[in-house]
């Protein structure tokens, strides 16, 4: 058994690379990332989706939107796609953190370091994983699109790569990118890593 996985950053979002939005509730999409999010639209028009699955909060929801509505079909939000819990650092500014210890230790050990208040990497991994894990049963051989946020995708390619959460920063996911997977119950295979559907072609 296994599924066809587009895996979708949001676009650009009214914090984006300022503030760590987190969870919070209200932070929708800027002018660009809507302009971002119709062009994801149109150039994923073509892709065989049959579901649309998307991380409940705004930014996720919008883009998710935009990608449904040429397929005709309804993005179902799942709590499993949210954003990693930022804890105390939620709604903090970007450049606030200077040498902070758990700030350095986030960084150099994403494995094993906690953030204030909030998740593991490992235990935001773990989330996506065992929701990949059922749709290869419940959607074999479909096609799902998946709107999530950037270290959740990050630790979806990660498990499939075998790659030790430490080494999560060595690659990209841009907003308004896919990433594609095959997910199966035996294993999972990288097909394409931070396209960018929506951009022109140079």
């Amino acid at each position: 058994m296994a599924v066809n996985l587009l895996l979708i950053r949001h676009a650009a979002h009214v914090h984006l690379d300022r503030i760590f939005s987190g969870r919070l509730p209200g932070v929708a999409l800027s002018d660009d990332g809507h302009a971002q999010a119709d062009r994801l639209g149109v150039a994923l028009a073509d892709e065989p989706i049959d579901r649309i699955l998307c991380s409940p909060l705004d930014r996720t929801r919008q883009t998710a939107e935009a990608v449904a509505a040429p397929h005709g079909i309804a993005a179902e939000p799942d709590d499993a796609l949210l954003e990693i819990d930022m804890g105390d650092w939620t709604g903090r500014a970007l450049g606030s953190f200077s040498d902070e210890p758990a700030w350095t230790a986030w960084n150099a050990r994403r494995g094993t370091a906690r953030i204030p208040g909030g998740e593991t990497m490992a235990e935001a991994q773990a989330r996506i994983v065992a929701l990949l894990d059922r749709l290869a049963s419940s959607d074999d051989g479909r096609t799902v699109a998946i709107v999530s946020h950037a270290d959740m995708i990050r630790g979806a390619v990660a498990h499939a790569l075998g790659l030790p959460l430490d080494n999560l920063l060595r690659f990209d996911v841009g907003p308004a990118s896919a990433t594609r997977l095959v997910w199966g119950d035996w294993g999972a295979r990288l097909m394409s890593l931070n396209e960018q559907p929506g951009e022109a072609k140079r």
